[in-house]
């Protein structure tokens, strides 16, 4: 059964207290649709006159609105900009405050501004990535860790999960398949990712995840919105990716009244998507939640 989760919009271009009030009514409004995930994303520097809500402290917040529900939450670490002892604590962190289990979302970032910015290199940024997981997974398994390309020895962690931490990987090319089936996570999609693409990645990720004994589950990231008008919800979004919506082509976002946008979704579900991880594009803090609220319905008729 296709699951549906959210990943909320960290990067807001509404002033201060405003910003935070909505990202948490949105929280909120999740919990109470019972979606089946709730993520934020990863980016830094992020300057005037848009923001950014960074993860780990506001996950921090959103948990009160989405913990007691119980069920999965996490962040994306583009985790070769991070130090991987920070990354353990903050998930450890945030998963002794949680009541539900923890999903660690990975990538190897490509920005090189957040790169510099965050103090790091993105050279090699494969290999420092797989070692930044070897650690990460270690220290939040309560193992002493040593670590010759991070310069560090003998480290651990004191609040590690309870729960077993989930772990998404995002990439768009089969070397990344295979090095997610190798860990035995599962694969993040990306919301570019058109139905061909998907058709032949989707398949290397199996067949790796077959050869490597893992179990293969899919997660899809996508932007839209779901309005009772559909024509209004279409308008909104021909709107906003006319105006460079987060570069994205008009067919690589869901917009319509639950209906349109449920079998949409049945159609990705048909190709092997085990979850939708949906993301309200912004478009209004009214908007916002009437979607959130929309795919209630979408799910109830996806069955």
């Amino acid at each position: 059964m296709l699951e549906i989760g959210i990943s909320l919009a960290s990067s807001t271009s509404t002033p201060g207290a405003a910003a935070g009030r909505h990202l948490v009514a949105m929280a909120r409004a999740a919990a109470d649709a019972e979606l089946a995930t709730l993520s934020l994303g990863d980016h830094h520097v992020v300057g005037p006159p848009a923001g950014y809500f960074q993860n780990t402290p506001s996950l921090g917040r959103l948990l009160a609105e989405w913990s007691p529900t119980g069920r999965p939450a996490g962040c994306l670490f583009l985790l070769p900009q991070w130090p991987p002892v920070l990354v353990a604590e903050q998930v450890g962190t945030l998963a002794t405050l949680h009541d539900g289990p923890f999903v660690i979302q990975t990538g190897l970032g490509s920005a090189p501004s957040e790169f510099a910015a965050m103090g790091r290199s993105p050279d090699h940024r494969v290999s420092v990535f797989e070692e930044g997981v070897r650690i990460v997974r270690e220290l939040l398994a309560g193992e002493t860790v040593s670590s010759q390309r991070f310069g560090f020895d003998d480290v651990a962690v004191g609040l590690v999960p309870e729960r077993t931490v989930d772990w998404w990987m995002g990439t768009g090319n089969e070397a990344g398949l295979r090095r997610a089936a190798r860990f035995g996570a599962a694969w993040y999609a990306g919301p570019n990712t058109s139905p061909d693409e998907f058709a032949r990645l989707v398949d290397a990720y199996r067949n790796a995840c077959a050869d490597h004994g893992t179990t293969a589950r899919v997660m899809l990231r996508l932007d839209g919105i779901v309005l009772d008008d559909g024509g209004h919800a279409a308008d909104l979004a021909d709107r906003a990716i006319a105006r460079g919506y987060r570069g994205m082509a008009r067919d690589a976002v869901f917009a319509g009244d639950p209906p349109t946008v449920a079998e949409q979704f049945a159609t990705w579900a048909e190709r092997g998507v085990d979850q939708i991880v949906t993301r309200p594009m912004g478009l209004g803090d009214v908007d916002d939640l009437a979607t959130i609220g929309g795919l209630v319905e979408v799910r109830s008729l996806i069955g």
